[in-house]
């Protein structure tokens, strides 16, 4: 499948379809010594028929723009690096990289792994308290910061007595700290890879805290090995036509756009597109359209947002997508169909996580071993899609034992693949939190499963259905609700641009069902369209899933990755109810 990863072997006799055979044909092949920053640039830079090729072709939301070669990857990288052991950094110190979408977000990317250093990515969305928080707990020596992250993290750097050096780019620099582009005039040429080992510390990224405060989740070099044949089978078989682009909206600072989009396409030698500027349905059509882009990655939201906006874009923009994979909430068949319908792709839908990311999801098509494109396994709307060849992933119960296929249970990997090698996508541990990894695991060390804490159904043929985050889905009236069922139909009305589904408590059923509505352009809440979209959904779903309760809201609590954050409406119920509570136990009796 790749240089490094897989080659393909013949099927065993077993082997009864498409998904089942490249199970049974892929083995993992992963070096003992190995390093990301030679992967994914100075085996392209070192190669004269590569060397000027694009690596990364970006543009600014003022109308800037410029591309990068391979070889000028490298050759920046190799200067950064040597910027960064001058200034005290070491094999295995953390760099925080408070950094956008750019061509330096690569280059430092890049220089931190040669160096054996840990790249720690922070979204330029954070405030100062979720920077002190994160700088803080990993004991960051420096950091590496746009100049639109500048006031925050200066507003923090006193109580981060770990962070010796800071390094901006662009706008007025402080006392103590260092500019970007005259540091790298300064530094010298060329620069000697650290020998890391495949186990050894690339990446510390902290989880998005949905279900409680962010935990760093440290990722080794072998991961990215590990990541591609999930990257692979849900492009649609990446890496086979030298014309690829890729293109996402999905933030560098995060896992989804990390190793979902930036690292696997400089694997594979391939151009990135940057775009360094807020998001719109309307950008990103353009963007699709003038790059040429022709694989992606659009999280549900994006794609709901651009099918309200531009319902028919055939008739307005001419794409050249192949491949369209989409992760994080579920899709559902409204806006599965709008995209194979209008985009002209299928959504292959992913499912992973920081801790082992891209190991379940769709692939139209893969290329067998005589360069021939087969059908692979289709996409189901709605389901999340079956395991990614190198993954063994069952449904297990709270004992960890496998669930009868059609019974929910948590999602879980095992740590070794379906021919008992150890699986490459494992993360090594939570940050300084022994206890948060142990509990992520059930089973013996060597023999153990892996707890994603999302709820699913696995059916006959092994494809997934989400019912939810494990703290997701509840009861109302005794009956078992999953959230992203009901928002789905909600979404499929003209008048809902997003939905968000949680329960109410309720004193006679527990929990009632109740929905969380954004309301898609020119249109206004009132009780008539509150009826409106309750039949809508009992004409579509079981007549116990309709919410009770509608509230008409500007925008869902997102974390940064783009997802809907049901803990925090499930929190502001619940203080809700206990106010009720605490009046009626105040009131006078009658």
């Amino acid at each position: 499948m790749t240089p490094v990863q897989s080659q393909p072997h013949r099927a065993a006799a077993s082997c009864h379809d498409a998904h089942a055979e490249l199970h049974c044909s892929f083995r993992w092949q992963v070096p003992a010594r190995m390093n990301i920053a030679q992967l994914c640039s100075r085996r392209w830079a070192d190669n004269p028929l590569h060397a000027q090729r694009i690596a990364v072709r970006w543009e600014t939301e003022d109308g800037a723009a410029g591309e990068l070669s391979y070889a000028q990857l490298q050759a920046r990288a190799d200067r950064l690096s040597n910027a960064l052991r001058d200034a005290g950094v070491g094999v295995g110190d953390r760099v925080a990289l408070v950094l956008p979408q750019r061509p330096e977000t690569a280059i430092a990317q890049i220089a931190v792994a040669q160096l054996g250093a840990v790249a720690m990515p922070l979204s330029m969305l954070f405030g100062p308290d979720a920077l002190a928080y994160r700088l803080q707990d990993s004991g960051a020596v420096l950091a590496l910061a746009d100049e639109g992250a500048m006031a925050n993290l200066r507003a923090v750097r006193a109580d981060c007595p770990a962070l010796r050096s800071v390094i901006t780019l662009g706008g007025a620099i402080a006392p103590g700290e260092l500019e970007w582009h005259a540091l790298l005039r300064q530094a010298a040429d060329g620069f000697d890879a650290h020998d890391t080992a495949a186990d050894d510390p690339a990446v510390l990224i902290y989880t998005s805290g949905t279900t409680g405060p962010p935990k760093g989740a440290l990722i080794p070099q072998r991961a990215l090995i590990g990541n591609l044949s999930g990257f692979v089978c849900s492009q649609n078989w990446f890496g086979v036509d030298d014309d690829e682009v890729f293109w996402s909206p999905a933030d560098w600072a995060w896992t989804g756009g990390l190793m979902d989009a930036l690292l696997p396409s400089l694997y594979f030698g391939r151009c990135i597109v940057a775009y360094q500027g807020r998001f719109s349905p309307e950008r990103a059509f353009d963007l699709l359209q003038r790059h040429r882009v022709t694989h992606s990655f659009l999280f549900p939201t994006a794609l709901k947002a651009m099918m309200k906006a531009v319902p028919e874009p055939q008739r307005h923009y001419r794409l050249s997508l192949r491949a369209l994979m989409s992760a994080g909430e579920a899709v559902g068949d409204a806006v599965f169909d709008w995209c194979r319908d209008q985009l002209g792709v299928g959504v292959n839908e992913m499912f992973g996580q920081t801790e082992i990311n891209y190991i379940v999801g769709n692939c139209a098509s893969y290329v067998d071993v005589n360069g021939r494109r087969q059908p692979a396994w289709p996409a189901r709307p709605g389901s999340m899609g079956r395991a990614y060849p190198g993954h063994r992933v069952a449904v297990i119960d709270d004992q960890g034992r496998e669930c009868a296929r059609g019974i929910p249970g948590d999602v879980a990997l095992h740590r070794l693949d379906v021919h008992g090698h150890a699986d490459p996508v494992f993360f090594l541990g939570y940050w300084r939190n022994e206890a948060a990894t142990r509990a992520k695991f059930t089973g013996d060390t060597g023999d153990s499963w892996c707890r994603t804490g999302d709820t699913a159904v696995m059916d006959a043929d092994g494809y997934l259905w989400y019912q939810g985050r494990s703290d997701d889905v509840f009861k109302a009236a005794g009956y078992r609700i999953g959230p992203s069922e009901v928002e789905n139909c909600l979404v499929k009305h003209p008048a809902v641009a997003n939905a968000a589904v949680v329960p109410k408590p309720d004193a006679e059923r527990g929990a009632l069902v109740k929905a969380y509505i954004v309301l898609a352009p020119g249109f206004a809440g009132s009780d008539a369209l509150v009826a409106e979209l309750q039949r809508h959904v009992r004409g579509q779903l079981a007549p116990y899933e309709y919410p009770k309760e509608i509230e008409f809201i500007d925008a869902l609590p997102m974390t940064t990755t783009g997802k809907v954050q049901r803990r925090v409406l499930r929190l502001q119920e619940e203080e809700r109810e206990q106010d009720r509570a605490q009046r009626a136990r105040r009131a006078p009796a009658r």
